[in-house]
C-alpha cells in the first residue's frame, strides 16, 4: 500500500496517516485478504495485548482494519465487488463493497465510496510486490 485517502466536501484525509502499511492479496480463485494500518502505531507498554490500556486499544482499533472474503471483477467496466466474510470492523461483515480501479504499470488505484470512518470517496494506491 502506498496511500489511502478519503475525500469529502473537498477535504482530503490520510485515513492511516502519511505512511500507511498494508497489503491487498487476491488469489486466482477469487479470494481476497486486505490489511491496512497506520505506520506509527504505538507498541503496548505491557508487551501483552490482553493487558492493553484503553488508549493503546483505541489506537489499534482506529488505526487498522483487515478483512477477507471473495472478489469478483468486471474488467470491461473496470470495477470489482468485494464480498466481505470476516472483518475487524463488524459492521462490514456480510456486505459487498464496490470499487472502480485503474492499473498503471505496477500501480493499482481503487476508488470506492465510504469507509469505516464515514462517507466520502476513498482512494487507495497499491504498488505491485516484487
Amino acid at each position: 500500500m502506498v496511500s489511502i485517502t478519503q475525500e469529502q466536501d473537498s477535504k482530503q484525509t490520510d485515513l492511516f496517516g502519511p505512511n500507511p502499511q498494508g497489503r491487498l492479496i487476491r488469489d486466482t480463485d477469487g479470494h481476497v485478504f486486505y490489511i491496512a494500518t497506520r505506520g506509527d502505531l504505538p507498541k503496548f507498554a505491557s508487551n501483552n495485548r490482553a493487558a492493553g490500556t484503553p488508549e493503546e486499544n483505541k489506537a489499534v482499533v482506529q488505526g487498522s482494519i483487515s478483512y477477507f472474503g471473495t472478489v469478483t471483477t468486471n474488467e470491461a467496466e473496470k470495477t470489482s465487488i468485494t464480498h466481505i466474510e470476516v472483518c475487524t470492523y463488524p459492521n462490514w461483515v456480510g456486505i459487498e463493497r464496490k470499487a472502480s480501479y485503474t492499473v498503471n504499470g505496477d500501480e493499482l488505484i481503487t476508488l470506492g465510496s465510504g469507509s469505516s470512518v464515514g462517507e466520502g470517496t476513498v482512494r487507495v494506491v497499491y504498488k505491485r510486490a516484487k
